[in-house]
């Protein structure tokens, strides 16, 4: 097929509030910008109460649902790694209208040729091949069951006089007890970040799965999975289900693939994720009495990938991401990629940064080349310096490498140092950073994954090793403000060293800018 040879025609415009829009499509196809305005397709029943509710917010919100809504209704893969927390609800919104309107019409269509066939006794129509081989045919991945919640709330403005049926288990399995305090949400203003309180407000449990049925005038919370229309459910989940059953037939017709917050499901296990899409759009090993005659001809093929339409989400871009949508989407219609101009991040001014960097020409060397030049570049020359010695955070973005930084310390004599990880109990957490801030410990290694579950305010800073930039760019500015939470600290007292090479181009860009990032790594 010509999308597995990747005859893409690329074009980079403008569409609407989207301001950089990356076009992938079939060649001889018309770009998304020079195509006819037309009002976008969805169901009066949904689009009614959908416009109701536009008109009461920002007129820059609904540009943006407007735009990936002509996106969506072109049947397009749309990949969107520059989500706002401003934005993330009303596209969130937009894109449960898309899936709604998908599942109705395709409920609308299976009745209407029931109704053919019930009505031609001696001579059925042959065009009636409306399914697929079986019900499902909407997956949306999320990170927790906060995020579960969302959805179901995004997907329940668009059907207000629906009957929503086990809606009060929901809310018990998903929300917060009643008597639970959420202190991130009760917290005053800016005790927490932003995108914190975001993320992890809520039931952050990351296991767990619900299928959802449609009806004309009802939602089924908790159908089962061979007679829902749509499965919300984490990776982990997911495949603990596909593994104790050993089957993923219910995931072989799925037609519309929704990931979001894909930031944070790299931050648990990405191996889940790939799991899960390695098991989509497969050929089911069992009938499970599937009517062959109503099952649509490229599903028989074995080509429902080539059909299927995924959006990707997330607030930012990371390499796993980039590489999904460079080789896993295989939509014929094409694919859309929305591209950021990243400013400069602001930390604190005067701050001596330094920005180190290594040849590395292979990306399976990259690990490898990044530790030598941290052992026998970067740590040496700071272990000589009385002042860089001590008061010393090594931030280490990959658990893996995490690991080895921390075996490293371990073999090495002389050094006195703490860890911060993910599986830090409450006792070593409170251990670490008190040994760390009196001096006992002269150097403190922490995972992002530590610090994006935890987001602990670290005092005692005076320098900074970032073994590799951090994914999130916050963190950066972050701890480089650290140090100034303890009295008398100047800005002369501060120094920061970042180890980087070609490969964490992402997250350079996200730091230094879009054009600052050129300068560094030369390019």
């Amino acid at each position: 097929m010509l999308v597995n040879q990747r005859n893409w025609e690329s074009k980079r415009e403008k569409l609407g509030k989207l301001t950089a829009v990356v076009s992938l499509l079939p060649e001889k196809h018309t770009s998304l910008s020079k195509r006819p305005v037309k009002k976008i397709a969805i169901l009066k029943r949904l689009r009614t109460p959908f416009e109701a509710r536009q008109a009461k917010q920002p007129e820059d919100q609904n540009q943006v649902q407007n735009d990936l809504l002509s996106i969506l209704s072109a049947h397009l893969d749309l990949y969107h790694p520059a989500i706002s927390l401003k934005h993330h609800r009303c596209i969130r919104e937009a894109i449960a209208l898309h899936t709604l309107d998908h599942i109705t019409k395709k409920r609308r269509r299976v009745l209407k040729n029931n109704e053919r066939i019930s009505h031609a006794l001696s001579d059925p129509p042959e065009d009636v091949q409306d399914q697929g081989f079986t019900r499902p045919s909407v997956l949306i991945i999320l990170p927790f069951r906060s995020s579960a919640l969302a959805w179901i709330n995004a997907l329940t403005t668009h059907t207000p006089s629906f009957q929503i049926e086990n809606h009060t288990r929901f809310l018990g399995e998903y929300d917060l007890p009643p008597d639970a305090v959420d202190k991130l949400v009760t917290a005053p203003p800016g005790t927490y970040p932003a995108d914190h309180v975001e993320t992890f407000k809520g039931n952050v449990d990351d296991s767990f799965r619900v299928g959802i049925k449609m009806t004309r005038k009802s939602i089924k919370l908790f159908a089962d999975f061979y007679s829902c229309d749509l499965i919300l459910a984490s990776p982990l989940g997911l495949r603990m289900s596909i593994e104790k059953e050993k089957s993923a037939d219910f995931l072989s017709s799925i037609e519309i693939l929704v990931v979001d917050q894909m930031n944070a499901l790299a931050m648990q296990n990405w191996d889940h994720v790939q799991f899960i899409l390695s098991h989509l759009n497969n050929l089911p090993k069992e009938s499970r009495d599937a009517d062959f005659s109503r099952i649509k001809p490229w599903y028989l093929d074995g080509y429902s990938a080539y059909l299927r339409q995924s959006i990707f989400m997330s607030p930012f871009e990371i390499p796993e991401t980039r590489s999904l949508f460079n080789a896993s989407l295989k939509n014929l219609a094409g694919k859309v990629r929305v591209e950021k101009t990243w400013p400069a991040l602001h930390v604190p001014e005067g701050v001596d940064q330094t920005f180190l960097t290594f040849d590395c020409s292979n990306p399976k060397d990259e690990a490898d080349k990044r530790f030598s030049y941290f052992t026998t570049h970067l740590l040496p020359k700071v272990l000589k310096s009385a002042v860089q010695s001590a008061n010393t955070v090594v931030f280490v973005p990959s658990s893996f490498d995490f690991i080895r930084v921390r075996n490293y310390f371990r073999k090495q004599g002389g050094i006195s140092f703490a860890v911060l990880s993910e599986y830090s109990s409450n006792q070593d957490i409170s251990r670490a950073r008190q040994a760390f801030f009196s001096g006992k410990n002269s150097f403190l290694l922490i995972s992002e994954r530590f610090h994006f579950y935890r987001r602990y305010k670290i005092r005692g800073i005076r320098n900074i090793l970032f073994y590799g930039p951090p994914s999130h760019p916050q963190f950066f500015s972050e701890f480089l403000t650290y140090p100034f939470l303890d009295d008398g600290v100047e800005v002369s007292d501060i120094t920061c060293r970042v180890v980087s090479c070609r490969y964490d181009w992402f997250k350079l860009e996200r730091i230094l800018g879009s054009k600052g990032v050129n300068e560094v790594l030369e390019v």
